[in-house]
């Protein structure tokens, strides 16, 4: 049986009806603690006390993605007045943009929801604090390690974790782990700032807290376990054993689609609801979290507004990285070399519709767990849905960035299943030749190996062997000779034919497979 919310999402609890033609509003006020009452008359704004929150949460690295996700569900939290305890203070790890933005508004900002049927708009206030860490390194890890911290959760994305790919251990060689090695405790990472606070409450007496990962990786919670005791181990095997024994390290699933704010939409903000807000963030009304129910300082109430606590998140996990981001970077570098800017634009091609529902349907589905309470079929036409709303205009260079990362992590695990199971996926392999074409063909590559993998793709023109021996990536898929043979096959034809016409193709011959 199909549980709704477990399909669907469960967007915000507050905010006003969608008003797709709501009229301009005049006059345009800063947004802080003091206008709250006044920008309450064109949108929702807290009503709760945020003096009395408690601190509890640390968030590191806060991105548009945190403040339109987790920080909606805290402060959805805050505002049924369930529980004041559970107030987050974020930390910035590498760009003072976000402090500059913040600080001026007393750390309150504006999520706009859009849908084909309109908007809607709420100003988050459960953020009660933000620090930037190359700045003030003594303060973020006071926070970390004052008592009432019971929770530290992470977006850092998968280049923040330094893990050997093959053997998932700590990875000694990372250049941006040297300085935590050399200096421990004066951190510069993430991981280095969890640990050393870990160290300073493990010496005072102090409890633990939960360390929860938001990023988008198999198994986020091990990895993030991996990283933190094999840092700490570096420096005091005792360390390492409390933290193994005491610290909980949860997996979770997290799913909303957040574009990167323009300076036009800020100005429609302003405009539309009289907000001048200096980062708002744009989003849909879709919005998932799934956590694994292990926390050892205190649960977060967060079941009483739509995150589900579940044993284990490994297949809400696979359904969500393999289905949305997997299809997410084949339709960004297949989108791009076809010309187009916004992935809703690409889903109204019929060409490339048919790539990504046959993609999910035929070559990724069979693969995966089926996840209690999910219907598959519902949820991947929902997924269809979320790619073609056009009032989030989701831009494909955002989806091809970090390339390196984002495909060895969701796309090209189903790959090499399938070549396990002895079948020669199409779909996936066209997605890994788009890939080359794009890294062949496009200077601003946003990617940590961006430069090695462009002059490998470069160097072997049709012949993708150069670029399949980066092993960090690709594993032993160099050794599989029909993927490779598929491969080059997929490639010579973008150059040849273009891509719209070997997408089809590829569809086409997906179809006669059968599978």
């Amino acid at each position: 049986m199909t549980t709704p919310e477990l399909v669907l999402g469960s967007p915000a609890t507050a905010g006003p009806a969608a008003c797709p033609t709501a009229p301009a509003v005049a006059p345009v006020r800063p947004l802080s603690d003091k206008t709250l009452v006044l920008h309450g008359e064109h949108l929702t704004v807290p009503t709760y006390d945020r003096t009395a929150l408690t601190p509890a949460v640390v968030h590191l690295s806060v991105g548009g993605f945190h403040r339109s996700h987790q920080l909606t569900y805290f402060d959805d939290l805050a505002q049924l007045r369930i529980s004041a305890d559970w107030g987050v203070v974020g930390v910035g790890l590498r760009h003072r943009a976000m402090q500059d933005a913040l600080a001026p508004q007393d750390h309150l900002y504006t999520v706009v929801e859009r849908s084909p049927d309109g908007e809607r708009a709420r100003v988050v206030g459960v953020m009660v604090d933000y620090l930037f860490a190359p700045d003030a390194p003594d303060a973020v890890l006071d926070r970390l390690a004052d008592p009432r911290t019971r929770m530290v959760t992470m977006t850092i994305t998968g280049a923040g974790y330094p893990l050997d790919p093959h053997t998932g251990a700590l990875d000694l060689t990372c250049p941006d782990l040297q300085p935590d090695l050399a200096d421990p405790r004066r951190p510069s990472t993430a991981i280095g700032y969890v640990v050393e606070a870990l160290d300073r409450r493990r010496r005072a007496g102090t409890p633990p807290f939960t360390v929860v990962s938001c990023d988008n990786m198999h198994r986020n919670g091990d990895a993030t376990r991996a990283a933190v005791v094999g840092l700490a181990r570096q420096r005091d095997e005792v360390l390492a054993r409390w933290i193994t024994d005491r610290v909980s390290f949860p997996s979770s699933m997290v799913d909303r689609i957040t574009p990167q704010t323009t300076e036009q939409e800020r100005a429609a903000v302003a405009r539309r609801y009289g907000v001048d807000d200096r980062w708002p963030v744009i989003t849909e009304p879709f919005s998932q979290w799934f956590i694994e129910d292990d926390f050892c300082n205190g649960r977060p109430p967060l079941d009483a507004v739509g995150v589900r606590f579940v044993p284990d998140v490994a297949p809400y996990e696979l359904m969500k990285t393999r289905l949305l981001n997997a299809s997410h970077s084949a339709l960004g570098y297949l989108g791009t070399l076809a010309g187009y800017e916004q992935i809703d634009e690409l889903m109204g091609d019929e060409v490339f519709a048919a790539y990504a529902a046959r993609f999910m349907d035929a070559e990724v589905t069979p693969l995966l767990p089926h996840p209690a309470g999910v219907d598959l079929d519902e949820y991947k036409a929902v997924l269809l849905q979320r790619f073609a709303n056009p009032a989030i205009g989701d831009r494909l260079p955002r989806l091809c960035r970090r390339g390196s990362t984002k495909m060895a992590h969701h796309l090209l695990p189903s790959l090499r299943q399938s070549l396990t199971a002895g079948r020669r996926p199409p779909l996936l392999t066209l997605a890994v030749a788009g890939w080359i074409r794009y890294l062949q063909l496009h200077d601003a590559v946003e990617d940590e190996r961006g430069a090695e993998l462009q002059s490998l793709a470069r160097a072997g023109g049709t012949d993708p062997r150069s670029v399949l021996s980066v092993r960090p990536v690709f594993g032993d898929l160099a050794d599989e000779p029909a993927f490779v043979a598929d491969l080059t096959t997929a490639l010579r034809d973008l150059v040849r034919d273009g891509v719209r016409q070997t997408v089809g193709a590829a569809v086409r011959r997906s179809r006669v497979l059968g599978r």
